[in-house]
């Protein structure tokens, strides 16, 4: 098999925890420390084109000038996320945020078949390590060969550090490997990295474009839930879910005639 790699992001692409977690998360933090902040959908929308949490917090604090007392602006964010980390690893453990259909089942197909498998994500380790308790619980974390978060790299994704990161430990070649991203942020870093990439997208990510994808989806798909394809950029997409017979045929350069 060609393929020997596969890189996940992880908020968004494992589950839709952008939605169901990180967004109501922040909206408890800011009630716990007496803001009257709130996040809705669109608004929230907008400021995931930031990197990261902290990011956020900051830029919305710069740009929308919410009342916020007489904390500095860095005493702020360092609030807000330690409090919005504490809420979302309690929805995490409630169950409140499951993983996207065939996450699973291609987690394990690939370790069945010897394919490595990666999470590269802009998160902080306060939100990927409940995340990997509750969400994918430890039977599924022990297919995981490499797990990389933001304080890892020196520079968060649209840059291609955390990609570049995880091919090194891995020991594997972009050309032989795949992204799974569900943002332009992510495929934009996943590209930079040299990987192809195959995006899957939620309702914050629906809209974005996406023309360097090989292939953009709206899940991985179940057996009782086919993948809906949105854009083939000309790739063979005759597939009921993706897998990772299909994911190699993607990558394979073509045998000379």
């Amino acid at each position: 098999m060609w393929l020997q790699a596969l890189l996940f992001d992880l908020d968004g692409t494992l589950a839709d925890t952008e939605a169901e977690g990180h967004r109501p998360a922040y909206n408890s933090a800011f009630k716990d420390l007496g803001l009257t902040w709130k996040w809705g959908p669109r608004l929230y929308r907008k400021l995931l084109s930031l990197p990261g949490g902290r990011e956020r917090v900051r830029h919305y604090v710069e740009s929308y000038d919410p009342e916020r007392g007489d904390q500095s602006v860095d005493e702020l964010v360092d609030a807000v996320h330690t409090a919005k980390s504490r809420h979302y690893a309690r929805r995490l453990a409630k169950g409140k945020i499951p993983l996207r259909p065939g996450v699973r089942r291609l987690i394990e197909q690939a370790k069945a078949m010897g394919v490595k498998v990666a999470i590269v994500t802009n998160a902080s380790h306060a939100s990927i390590e409940p995340f990997l308790s509750h969400a994918m619980g430890p039977d599924l974390v022990d297919k995981v060969d490499l797990v990389i978060g933001s304080e890892e790299a020196p520079a968060k994704k649209p840059a291609p550090d955390l990609y570049l990161m995880a091919l090194e430990r891995l020991g594997v070649s972009a050309d032989r490997s795949l992204a799974i991203e569900d943002s332009d942020v992510g495929l934009q870093a996943a590209r930079a990295a040299g990987l192809t990439t195959l995006v899957t997208v939620n309702s914050n990510t629906r809209s974005q474009v996406f023309d360097e994808a090989v292939l953009v989806v709206d899940s991985l798909g179940e057996a009782d839930r086919p993948v809906e394809v949105l854009n083939s950029l000309g790739a063979d997409a005759g597939c009921h879910v993706i897998d990772v017979p299909f994911l190699n045929q993607l990558i394979e350069p073509e045998a000379d005639a």
